[in-house]
């Protein structure tokens, strides 16, 4: 109480008030910018409201925004569907003596198909065939002016093996099984799920709008190669570690994969954030994209086993959902019950 330094004691000459002065206008300081304090990185703020950024420009971030392979296959998907048409009605009256040999299922009053693969426990195998799809596509059409080429995923300045790469190596655009041998080589050698599959195109395609790169033949295998490693570690619990990924491929050193780790989430900007909307947006745009490219899912028949299976989900479900609308529910209140809230004076110096 007696100390002089007491804020009850002493107060700012800008807040004393007495009869003959008025309060001063609030003046708020200039903020300072992210130049001048030092820090380039965007905030974990701005980058959570996606509100005010362009949907089309977000696509693995923002639910609403279509995702890119899924625009760029549909400049081949019109043409395949043409093809696909003729075919289709051409093998019937090939084979209308033999409907055996139609391999297209549709279900009917007595039987129903459905395929083994849902938005939380993915098919693997067709899983990897969507991705590696969907990377075809953005191999192939992508921007013919081209991009900004980066060092580290220059396969050239860093080969993933000790073979000789052929000069004319980034004309050739890979095939889609090559993609798809390179990624189910990796997913089978470390053990990794379906989930990790979709993540790894979602931080592909948000390296490419990020960094405003493009993929091509020369840089494909490194950038795939470094949304794999880092989808493992974000999503599996027991993550492969990369000295585990030099053992896969032979030729590539620990320095090389910590490098590309680094640079891969710096080009990230640290934003490795998976939301459950966007993984589901990503899993049936795979799907509608299988789906045009007549790359189906195995289809099984509906049997008594399957069927007690979803029921038993479709109740759970039911219970869960029925509890909640319980909470939700507005009930009245007794008078009992009722409390008055006490309005307590404020005193304002």
């Amino acid at each position: 109480m007696g100390n002089t330094t007491s804020c009850c004691v002493s107060s700012s000459p800008k807040h004393r008030r007495n009869n003959h002065s008025r309060l001063e206008p609030y003046r708020p300081e200039p903020e300072l910018s992210r130049e001048d304090t030092g820090c380039n990185l965007q905030h974990i703020s701005d980058r959570e409201n996606l509100d005010d950024l362009p949907m089309e420009y977000n696509p693995s971030d923002h639910p609403r925004a279509s995702t890119i392979f899924l625009s760029k296959s549909q400049t081949d998907v019109r043409e395949k569907r043409k093809s696909l048409y003729i075919n289709h009605f051409t093998h019937i009256s090939e084979n209308k003596h033999h409907p055996g040999l139609v391999r297209r299922k549709y279900s009917s009053c007595s039987t129903i198909f459905l395929d083994d693969s849902t938005v939380s426990q993915p098919n693997l195998k067709y899983t990897i065939k969507c991705v590696a799809l969907a990377i075809y596509y953005h191999i192939k059409n992508r921007d013919v002016d081209g991009r900004m080429l980066l060092d580290i995923f220059d396969e050239k300045l860093h080969p993933l093996s000790k073979s000789e790469i052929p000069p004319d190596y980034e004309k050739h655009d890979p095939e889609q099984k090559q993609i798809y041998r390179f990624v189910r080589t990796l997913f089978s050698a470390a053990q990794l799920t379906a989930e990790c599959a979709i993540v790894t195109l979602v931080y592909l395609e948000r390296l490419l709008t990020y960094a405003e790169i493009d993929i091509c033949p020369v840089n494909w295998k490194r950038i795939v190669l470094g949304a794999i490693l880092l989808a493992s570690k974000v999503w599996d619990d027991q993550a492969v570690w990369n000295v585990d990924y030099c053992q896969i491929l032979k030729d590539i050193t620990v320095e090389d994969m910590n490098e590309l780790e680094r640079q891969f989430l710096e080009l990230l900007q640290f934003n490795i954030n998976v939301p459950s909307s966007v993984y589901a947006k990503y899993y049936f745009d795979l799907r509608s994209m299988a789906e045009a490219n007549n790359l189906s899912f195995p289809l099984e028949p509906l049997n008594r086993e399957k069927a007690q299976k979803l029921e038993a989900i479709s109740r759970l479900c039911d219970d869960i959902y029925k509890d909640l609308r319980k909470q939700a529910k507005k009930r009245s209140v007794s008078a009992d019950n009722l409390t008055v809230v006490r309005w307590c004076p404020a005193i304002l110096s």
